[in-house]
């Protein structure tokens, strides 16, 4: 679906989250006139970027001929603050605010911008950069329905986007979806620091693991079927794969037990952090 806009979509911040968006939008068509981007020192690979399209990057936020259609709000969370009270004035009755600054609570924003501005608040995560991102969203009372289906369109450029209706689940999806690419990239060191002690030559075992652990995401990906059914279909009676699981399956102490206690650990520090 081709992304069109009626109005300018204002990107704040240049960093890694917005350059994936950008190159997102980019690929589902948006006109480059229709962006104004706002760094005041973008890395190189973001300058090029900007250059490849024709988009100007501004260090402050210059006068538009119209007010925003969408803020997007992509600079680290410590600096929002700092910069938010700067951009206020390119918004308008008809701005939706997007934000994909973890941490950043809907009323945190909505402090800085007039009452009644329609604001959502999406985390992200890191597959985002090579397309296969999954995003969490929630927009507040002031969010319409097109301006919601817009901010889908704009966040799904980059994956996928599912939507939730309590703004405490953010922190959950933020446990899981958020933080969880570290996790399979633990699973990836360790699978490859196994194999290295059951005897691989370590370039070796680093290449199976790492090519095992994106295959069965690929394999997951492009499966109906759930993951347990393709958990199964790889695991033959009393064979290899079942001493295996009988390991990471054990009761108490099992994989299921930690992963649980991995996601409260990580849930229950973006409520710390949440402002």
């Amino acid at each position: 679906m081709t992304l069109s806009l009626t109005a300018p979509l204002v990107l704040v911040g240049a960093g890694n989250m917005g350059g994936a968006l950008l190159r997102g939008w980019m690929s589902r068509g948006l006109d480059p006139a229709q962006v104004v981007a706002l760094d005041p020192a973008p890395p190189e690979p973001m300058r090029a970027l900007f250059a490849a399209h024709g988009i100007t990057c501004h260090a402050m936020a210059p006068k538009l001929a119209a007010p925003a259609q969408v803020i997007l709000l992509a600079v680290k969370p410590q600096i929002m603050d700092q910069v938010v009270p700067g951009i206020v004035a390119l918004a308008g009755p008809d701005t939706v605010v997007l934000s994909v600054a973890a941490g950043r609570t809907i009323a945190s924003l909505a402090g800085h911008f007039p009452p009644g501005t329609a604001i959502v608040r999406s985390i992200p995560n890191t597959p985002a950069s090579v397309g296969r991102g999954i995003t969490a969203a929630m927009g507040n009372v002031a969010v319409t329905l097109a301006q919601r289906a817009l901010c889908d369109q704009l966040l799904s450029a980059v994956g996928e986007v599912v939507w939730v209706d309590e703004e405490r689940l953010i922190d959950a999806a933020t446990a899981v979806s958020g933080s969880g690419p570290a996790y399979v990239f633990l699973m990836a060191e360790c699978l490859a620091e196994a194999g290295r002690a059951a005897g691989l030559p370590p370039a070796m075992a680093a290449q199976l693991a790492r090519a095992t652990v994106a295959g069965a995401g690929e394999l997951l990906h492009q499966s109906e079927l759930p993951a347990a059914t393709l958990r199964q279909n790889v695991t033959s009676p009393k064979g290899t794969t079942a001493a295996a699981l009988d390991v990471l399956m054990a009761n108490p102490g099992g994989l299921q037990a930690l992963m649980t206690k991995a996601v409260v650990a990580a849930e229950q520090r973006a409520r710390e952090l949440a402002v």
